[in-house]
């Protein structure tokens, strides 16, 4: 993509999704514009290139190409692969009846919760700016996963110690303990701030899972009386 804005129309406007995964095995808490990467995954290995092949056309045919280091960002349309979006889900098939427990790894492992519509004004307003530059997106906040279950059978009215079970080879075999962001030049620069705090957007998580779970039996009844 870099190389087709270069030959057909260098005024183009290119963003660029890097990602927290990228400081992995992190060289300072919390993580800037300025921490060196250490990925610890093929998916940080692959963002690590993805963001300095970024820099490189940016600096070598001055292009407006930006990157975004975009720490975890959720919202209930996240994939049911994703730690967040697997508990809400269970948080809901639980509270129906359709689920008896959930299978977790790592408790312990903390990140950089955020709602994605947060984050994706902030790449607009990257993309707004006169010069382009990279910015760390992040709330400043890190939680475990254990908070993650906390909040989220808490605001069902769920007791998470009688329903969850860790399961091993659910752990990483490398995995990233504590990831957390300075999004200080963003606030700054971008004048961008997040709106949605962390139980807040758990909350919002399992209210639509709720919803949805509890809908789809009623949509199935209806398509069988067709």
């Amino acid at each position: 993509m870099l190389e087709a804005i270069r030959q057909v129309d260098p005024s183009i406007r290119f963003y660029q999704a890097s990602s927290s995964e990228m400081f992995g095995k992190v060289r300072e808490v919390p993580q800037t514009e300025l921490t060196p990467f250490y990925p610890r995954s093929p998916y940080g290995v692959s963002k690590v290139f993805a963001h300095y092949i970024t820099v490189n056309y940016r600096e070598s045919y001055d292009l407006f190409a930006v990157s975004g280091m975009l720490f975890n960002h959720e919202s209930p349309r996240r994939g049911l692969e994703f730690v967040t979006r697997k508990v809400t889900d269970a948080v809901a098939r639980i509270k129906l009846g359709l689920q008896g427990t959930l299978s977790l790894g790592n408790l312990d492992a903390h990140r950089d919760w955020g709602f994605a519509g947060d984050y994706v004004g902030a790449m607009w307003l990257m993309l707004q700016q006169e010069r382009a530059e990279d910015f760390v997106i992040a709330t400043g906040i890190s939680h475990s996963v254990r908070d993650l279950v906390e909040v989220a059978f808490g605001h069902a009215g769920l007791d998470w110690r009688k329903h969850v079970t860790l399961d091993p080879k659910l752990i990483r075999p490398a995995e990233v303990e504590h990831l957390i962001g300075d999004s200080g030049k963003a606030r700054a620069r971008l004048g961008w701030q997040p709106t949605v705090d962390f139980a807040s957007l758990v909350k919002m998580m399992v209210d639509a899972d709720l919803e949805r779970v509890a809908a789809a039996p009623r949509a199935l009844d209806r398509l069988s009386t067709l």
